[in-house]
């Protein structure tokens, strides 16, 4: 076998895991508004237990209603959950898969809306993210949760989990309490490194006094805080034996909090696969028991390697379980082409859930929270009655509705004007660090090929070539195209679109003045920035539409003012000459040197076709770009529901 170790069985503690790999704590937020669990939960863990992993780790269980890091996160408070827990692990050993119970406390990390009652923490110290006042416990309240840790451990026991993991990482109770950054006390559980580490070895002692000896008890720890009055690798080396002593079956590494600079806990595209395996190494040469490394891992090699080396002795894969739920099967037998891999976007999980407070999903995987409701596997034809459908246009929706009515059973064409499909993933991948977005281009395309579906590139349709070849329905997907605002000067030759830039289509010649500082203008910006073109960028807005509070925001930001590039917002353009644009900004006239103005501020549909399908009474619908410019979950899941509902 091409990955021998990371198919290999390992034993935490009596629990026969059947490979090496694990599937973390991610959050969902398919909770029900009671914290009971729902079958939606469900269907979500047992796909991705059917696609092969050893060990599955729920997200986020509240030991106590004060607890809930958000309104619907399951709970293990109270008896009355286990019948609703017990779905978990019968559904998850159906397909051969553990399953542990993550038990979870916020602590300052949450919102009196999620808990109903003020939140609680080591020290009366708000959340640096969410600047949400909490109370500092008191000796009595430190003992209440403590109890109701290990007699939550016990329900999981009771409901049938494996094991259980306590979430000692990424900023939360047991974190706070360890770290000088977020616990001020001077009591017994404050004041020195020993008196700091007290709550959490007296966490794991109380799980492990309540489920017995013989069950499998794992924690998960930040090996680095990573932030400024932290606590360090240092101090989690000196930790981990006490935690083992006390109690503990493994050891999961993590990294981080939530106000990590560049939020490493889920790190973005711009960090590198394994990053943070050194730390479970560090951990690993002092503990006798196993270890799990984690830190922006989604190949089998990169997992095969790691144990090759004695980094760890099993890999969580983490986002990697959202984009393709199958990887781990189709590692084993070899279909690597087949995996659709994780690019660490960020934009359907993490983001989603944090910025947009709705449940989590995956850009690339429009199926993702959804096995509930898409029961047709993939490929069996669902269609009611088999259709001739065009889909017009091989950008992201045009490609996902493509394979979704192929899977649905229909006969598909695509055209695609353009000498290459991807449509607007094709400027998106050329900036730094980007380039993993023509992978899941290239994988589309491979799928399509296997259902024989046909995209005919440098064919455009027109309005006639409809009227003679009339299909039984049409996707259009024809994207859209750049626009700019009526400033004197735009229409000058050494005015460019981003996208042309991006593409090379035309050469920059520095200095360059970018309009607009979206994630188009800022990814273009450091684009030239690489290649030594002096870059500046000017923005109408008075805040950063791109905000360092995402990680990839952040290292744009950073890279960006590192390169020597400039962001002026709260600008106004005023005219573009032949060398300089001039603006106004807080009420000072300026100008900046410009050889190459430019333009990213915004596109408008390219949807000229509607009036020639209306007219022809084809049954169409729009998806993507064509429909309204937006981003690419939105474009990729609703090319998705078209294809199946076409």
């Amino acid at each position: 076998m091409k990955y021998s170790r990371l198919f290999s069985p390992i034993e935490i503690n009596g629990m026969v895991l059947r490979n090496r790999s694990v599937m973390p704590a991610i959050g969902t937020a398919y909770g029900n508004m009671d914290s009971t669990v729902s079958e939606r939960y469900v269907r979500f863990l047992a796909a991705r237990a059917r696609g092969g992993t050893g060990l599955i780790v729920t997200e986020v269980c509240a030991v106590t209603p004060r607890g809930k890091g958000f309104p619907n996160e399951i709970g293990a408070w109270s008896d009355d959950f286990i019948p609703s827990l017990a779905m978990i692990p019968e559904a998850l050993h159906k397909e051969g898969a553990c399953a542990a119970l993550q038990l979870h406390h916020a602590g300052r990390e949450t919102t009196e809306f999620a808990t109903g009652a003020m939140p609680e923490a080591p020290s009366a110290i708000p959340s640096v993210i969410l600047q949400q006042p909490c109370e500092e416990m008191s000796l009595d309240r430190i003992a209440v949760v403590v109890d109701a840790y290990g007699k939550a451990a016990l329900r999981a026991k009771q409901a049938g989990f494996d094991a259980v993991e306590i979430h000692g990482a990424h900023g939360y109770l047991i974190t706070q309490f360890m770290s000088p950054f977020s616990n001020r006390r001077q009591d017994a559980y404050g004041g020195t490194d020993e008196k700091r580490a007290r709550f959490a070895l007296e966490t794991v002692e109380s799980v492990r006094g309540c489920v017995g000896k013989d069950f499998p008890v794992i924690i998960r720890v930040s090996g680095d805080e990573m932030i400024r009055g932290g606590y360090d690798l240092q101090f989690m080396k000196w930790l981990a034996p006490q935690l083992v002593a006390a109690g503990v079956d493994a050891i999961h590494v993590s990294v981080g909090v939530y106000s990590t600079p560049g939020n490493l806990t889920i790190a973005s595209m711009e960090t590198e696969p394994g990053f943070n395996l050194f730390r479970a190494r560090a951990v690993k040469e002092l503990v006798d028991v196993p270890v799990i490394g984690v830190g922006r891992i989604n190949r089998p090699e990169q997992a095969e390697e790691a144990l090759a080396n004695g980094d760890a002795d099993l890999i969580s894969f983490g986002r990697q379980h959202l984009t393709d739920p199958d990887f781990m099967n189709k590692a084993r037998s070899g279909d690597l082409d087949d995996i659709r891999w994780c690019v660490a976007c960020n934009q359907g999980c993490i983001e989603r859930l944090t910025f947009e407070m709705k449940s989590a999903t995956c850009t690339f995987n429009p199926v993702c929270g959804r096995e509930f409701k898409e029961t047709a596997a993939a490929g069996t034809g669902s269609a009611g009655a088999r259709k001739k459908v065009w889909v017009i246009g091989a950008g992201p929706a045009g490609l996902s509705a493509a394979l979704a009515a192929a899977e649905a059973g229909h006969e598909v064409e695509v055209f695609e004007k353009g000498a290459r499909p991807g449509g607007q993933l094709l400027p998106a991948s050329a900036p730094p660090h980007k380039d993993a977005f023509l992978g899941w281009v290239d994988w589309i395309v491979r799928q399509l090929d296997k259902r024989g579906v046909k995209v005919r590139l440098d064919d455009e349709v027109s309005a006639g070539r409809l009227q003679e070849n009339t299909p039984d329905a049409v996707i259009l997907a024809t994207g859209s195209y750049p626009v700019a605002a009526p400033i004197p000067g735009i229409g000058s030759t050494y005015v460019v679109d981003a996208r042309d830039v991006l593409t090379g289509k035309v050469n920059v010649t520095g200095p360059a003045v970018i309009l607009g500082a979206g994630y188009v203008g800022m990814e273009t910006a450091e684009f030239l920035l690489v290649k030594g073109v002096k870059t500046s960028v000017i923005e109408m807005l008075a805040r950063p539409p791109v905000g360092k509070e995402t990680a990839h925001g952040y290292w744009l930001h950073k890279r960006i003012r590192e390169a020597g590039g400039r962001l002026m917002f709260g600008a106004t353009v005023k005219n573009i000459g032949n060398d300089t644009v001039d603006f106004t900004q807080q009420g000072q006239d300026m100008s900046e040197p410009a050889a190459t103005v430019i333009t990213a501020m915004g596109a408008r549909p390219l949807n000229s076709l509607e009036e020639s399908l209306k007219s022809l009474k084809v049954p169409y619908v729009t998806v993507g770009d064509v429909k309204s410019p937006r981003r690419l979950l939105e474009a990729i899941h609703e090319g998705h529901r078209a294809g199946r509902e076409i």
